[in-house]
């Protein structure tokens, strides 16, 4: 045991620690409080496992979609969680996010450095059907949790069906299936008043 290597894996897991305490846009669906960015990523963890049937690739390696869908949001601890649809919040959220990759994923030995932040871009590009699906399964979580408290988050930021298609569209090319649960949700939203049509 290398124990320089061991302090900085340690050192790294109790940083992340502060991804507990970093508090998104979205509310739980009983719309007691929002979530922190710790919770929407063991969600979207467990989303992807329970829904990578619906890929449209079936060959996935689930494994690097998990790992993607871990460590995408880390950055949040420095950066913040931006609301999607907030543009004003959303200028230099790309340089505050790789400058907080660059000091967070830096704690780790070289090697486990490389390869979180190569997910992290790997998540962030969207190049490869993984991190499509991992890209699909992130956007979806979000929206069925406002779709299950009602739209409160759609309703109190005005958000419009097509603000919505939009964001959602990485679910189309990643898993069609999904695509078509996703226009039917936000249809009826629409229809119940929950999203601005």
């Amino acid at each position: 045991m290398d124990p320089q290597r061991l302090a900085r894996q340690i050192q790294f897991t109790l940083e992340i620690d502060k991804l507990k305490r970093v508090v998104r846009k979205t509310l739980l669906t009983d719309a007691s409080r929002m979530e922190n960015t710790a919770e929407h990523s063991w969600h979207i963890g467990i989303l992807a496992m329970i829904l990578c049937e619906y890929a449209q690739n079936p060959d996935l390696d689930l494994f690097r979609i998990v790992r993607m869908l871990l460590i995408h949001d880390v950055v949040e601890i420095d950066a913040g969680d931006t609301l999607c649809y907030d543009v004003a919040a959303r200028k230099g959220q790309r340089e505050r996010e790789m400058k907080a990759a660059e000091r967070l994923f830096g704690l780790l030995p070289s090697d486990q450095a490389r390869q979180f932040r190569e997910l992290w871009v790997e998540f962030d590009t969207m190049k490869t059907p993984e991190a499509r699906f991992a890209n699909a399964v992130d956007r979806l979580q979000p929206l069925l949790q406002a779709y299950h408290t009602g739209g409160k988050t759609w309703r109190h930021h005005q958000v419009t069906r097509a603000q919505l298609l939009e964001r959602m569209r990485p679910i189309e090319a990643a898993a069609p299936a999904l695509w078509e649960y996703t226009l039917n949700l936000i249809d009826d939203a629409v229809a119940r008043g929950f999203l601005l049509p």
